[in-house]
């Protein structure tokens, strides 16, 4: 192949992915800022821990309402737009220094929540214009893994940089995280890339068409159970944990210890669940884990149990994400792009809903917990009844909608 006429610089290609794979990470450390530090920025805000959880809630919510808008803004105007998306989140990021008053914080992060669906939606095409066929599975893994990154760095900062009222400090530094990347990519990004298939919109026939299989709508109930469990769990935990004396510091470990455990199932789990066809036992041995795991946060005070517990949640609940994907995207064959997006969608949803019930009860750990078990417990018929997806057999009833 000659690389001259057919592709962009190789090396240059994979400057572009790293670069935005840190922004990716950014949008993430702006996003759970808040996480493990919620007491301690609602006396720095002068607001109660429930107003302090909408500066996390805004990111699903903007994301379900904006998903579809920033598909077609990058299939249009591909560069410009994630140009603009990257220096969005560096801009959110700065806003929030603006002074300390919750409408600083409040209108940075949701400057940081309308760019985070242009820049998360733009992995797959970005990957296509700038590498090679071969390469292009790796700059994907490597996109994608900067939201990871960027949820291990979140959840440290903020005890150790934020914690005892210390919150401008945490803000400068997470302000100084978004800001590089952002002008690495927009200086990355003036060299054009090569021409690709990929879309980033979400086709609206397709999506028709896709909603009318049983089987996908089963999938997104899933992930609206499963993400909504985690982004719970992300928002609230250091403030359900409060009431047994856990410290900030210590929350922050309990969740990074819950994410890590997830990027191991990440790398171990999907591929055994795809080569065995075990979609459906490993989806109802999800639900029952996130059960389980919920009753026992609420009813144990011991910190290594509850460590424990949150350690084999992250284990199989972040996995879950993408052996779902895979499943869809089996499912939708040519519509395999819009599958994704509309489970993301649902995720996204799921993490807000999920999300606002545990706001609600954020003051009784126990009925808190006890919420989200139940809520588990309702995709535990809905996984007994998932299938083993066949590319062969179900990709034409979505292909031509795609097409």
């Amino acid at each position: 192949m000659n690389s001259k006429n057919t592709h962009p610089d190789i090396r240059h290609g994979w400057h572009v992915v790293i670069a935005y794979s840190v922004v990716c990470a950014a949008t993430q450390v702006l996003w759970l800022t808040y996480a493990t530090i919620t007491t301690a920025s609602s006396h720095y805000y002068g607001v109660s821990v429930g107003v302090v959880g909408w500066l996390a809630e805004i990111f699903p919510l903007l994301y379900v309402a904006l998903a579809i808008p920033a598909g077609v803004l990058l299939d249009r105007w591909f560069r410009p737009s994630l140009a603009v998306g990257g220096l969005l989140v560096a801009a959110g990021g700065v806003l929030r220094l603006g002074g300390q008053s919750f409408a600083w914080a409040i209108a940075g992060q949701s400057v940081v929540a309308v760019a985070q669906p242009v820049v998360l939606s733009a992995v797959s095409k970005l990957a296509g214009e700038y590498l090679p066929l071969r390469h292009r599975a790796s700059g994907i893994a490597v996109g994608s893994a900067g939201s990871f990154a960027g949820m291990l760095v979140a959840l440290l900062l903020g005890p150790t940089l934020g914690g005892h009222g210390h919150i401008h400090r945490l803000l400068e530094v997470e302000a100084a995280i978004a800001v590089m990347p952002a002008l690495a990519l927009a200086i990355t990004l003036r060299r054009a890339g090569h021409e690709t298939n990929e879309h980033a919109a979400i086709e609206g026939s397709a999506a028709r068409a896709l909603w009318r299989m049983p089987p996908i709508r089963t999938l997104c109930r899933l992930v609206f159970i499963g993400f909504g469990i985690f982004v719970a769990l992300a928002t609230w935990l250091q403030q359900l944990l409060q009431p047994s004396h856990v410290t900030e510091t210590q929350a922050g470990v309990l969740l990074v210890a819950m994410i890590i455990a997830g990027l191991v199932g990440c790398a171990v789990l999907p591929p055994i669940v795809a080569r065995r066809h075990r979609e459906p036992a490993f989806m109802q041995a999800t639900v029952l884990v996130a059960c389980v795991g919920c009753i026992v946060l609420g009813a144990v005070t011991s910190l290594g149990v509850r460590g424990l517990a949150l350690a084999v949640m992250g284990a199989v609940l972040l996995p879950a994400l993408p052996v779902i994907l895979t499943s869809a995207e089996r499912l939708a064959g040519a519509a395999a792009g819009t599958a994704g997006a509309i489970v993301w969608m649902a995720g996204n949803l799921g993490g807000l809903v999920v999300a606002l019930i545990v706001q609600i009860l954020v003051h009784h750990p126990l009925p808190a917990f006890l919420a989200m078990a139940g809520i588990s417990l309702v995709g535990l018929p809905l996984a007994a009844r998932l299938t083993s997806p066949d590319a062969d057999n179900a990709a034409p009833a979505a292909a031509p909608a795609a097409g």
